[in-house]
């Protein structure tokens, strides 16, 4: 009969833990190591333009030099090599947004304000600076 007296505070209490867990995991900001130094390689003409419209629209959430932020993740890093984001998915990235699914800084809206072009450039500054980053191509494994 004692236990049942302990039962309802005891699972009251693991509730608000689990409630609490939960929401530090959500609201969390980005932690230092989820934005990266990124070496800056000597650009093609196309990837410095590409350079420039990334800063007018994409910098303040991916940094500067798509390092990351608090506020967005890093471009420069291997989950987005070639091999598991092709060039597909930043063009669908621009137009439709994307769902929070490999970071925790909730959904990308879409930039309807960048161009198909101005993608194309964006990409060869991504890719030109990947490669000197040490980032290549991966096949994609599941």
């Amino acid at each position: 009969m004692s236990f049942q007296k302990f039962t309802l505070p005891l699972a009251v209490l693991a509730g608000l833990g689990g409630l609490y867990l939960l929401l530090s995991y959500v609201l969390a900001p980005a932690t230092p190591t989820d934005v990266f130094d990124v070496k800056l390689p000597k650009l093609s003409q196309k990837a410095s333009v590409g350079h420039e419209v990334f800063k007018e629209n994409c910098a303040a959430c991916h940094g500067e030099n798509a390092g990351g932020t608090e506020q967005g993740p890093p471009l420069i890093h291997d989950i987005y090599n070639p091999g598991h984001h092709g060039d597909q998915a930043f063009y669908r990235a621009v137009r439709q947004g994307v769902r929070a699914h490999h970071w925790p800084f909730g959904d990308m809206p879409s930039q309807s304000q960048v161009s198909n072009a101005e993608v194309a450039e964006i990409l060869a500054f991504i890719r030109e600076t990947q490669v000197a980053n040490g980032i290549t191509s991966k096949p994609h494994k599941m």
